[in-house]
């Protein structure tokens, strides 16, 4: 190659990506209350809240089995588990609450913005457990619609991700019934609790969002369940037949 010769004439290659017509507004996450019809999602506080988040993930068999794939807990007393509440209140760079239904005088799950990073316009959603109380209602659901409209509408980021063991099939089924796309599988990706984690990964883009948007809203209204609060439609089944195809992503796995 002669040496007055460019670099990139010498080896010429197309620039990928689309070019970005508007950059995300690089805001973060304020840490102030959100709340809906049904649940209100408060900054986490260890002091308030971890009397009541211990018994929501302690009280029972059936609550122990949430910490099967969290890279913490359980714990053995509550005093032990405000060490951890604190901790996680401290963060600077992971955002947390404590959830708690409407009609219920108790915060009955947990949940988080983390891998901030509001240049890029990317965020996360994670660290999301739910005591029997709160798993599987509108309730929970709409607490992570609150989140997910948050940041796409309020705060203009362009990405939500979500990230999970590959053996959790109810955290995989949660992300798509909330209406990510499957992008696939990072193999080796941690080690926890002295075990191997294959991670899989979902995400919502900002073009994605308003018709995820739009379905979860209607699922959410009112009219959508009866006069026992049972919904007349599954979420699962609108998400998968209302959400247009795509090239980049999937909802089979």
């Amino acid at each position: 190659m002669p040496d007055d010769q460019p670099l990139e004439q010498a080896f010429p290659r197309p620039l990928s990506g689309a070019p970005v017509e508007q950059l995300p507004s690089a805001r973060i996450p304020a840490r102030a209350p959100l709340r809906g019809n049904y649940v209100e999602l408060v900054p986490q506080d260890a002091a308030q809240h971890a009397t009541d988040l211990y018994a929501a993930g302690h009280e029972s068999d059936h609550a122990l089995e949430i910490w099967d794939y969290m890279a913490y807990g359980p714990w053995k007393s509550v005093e032990d588990y405000k060490a951890t509440l604190r901790a996680q209140s401290a963060s600077f760079d992971t955002i947390f609450y404590a959830i708690r239904p409407l009609d219920s005088e108790r915060f009955e799950g947990q949940s988080s913005f983390l891998d901030i990073n509001p240049l890029m316009g990317v965020i996360e959603i994670g660290h999301i457990w739910f005591g029997p109380r709160l798993a599987q209602t509108r309730a929970g659901t709409e607490a992570l619609y609150l989140m997910i409209r948050y940041a796409m509408d309020d705060l203009g980021y362009r990405r939500m991700h979500w990230r999970c063991n590959s053996l959790n099939e109810k955290s995989r089924q949660a992300a798509r019934r909330l209406g990510f796309r499957f992008e696939g599988i990072f193999y080796n990706h941690m080690i926890f609790k002295g075990k191997n984690r294959d991670t899989a990964w979902y995400s919502i883009l900002d073009d994605e969002w308003p018709e995820v948007r739009g379905i979860l809203e209607a699922w959410l209204d009112e009219a959508s369940f009866d006069q026992n609060g049972v919904p007349q439609t599954s979420l699962f089944e609108k998400m998968m037949s209302q959400r247009t195809p795509s090239q980049r992503g999937n909802f089979s796995s």
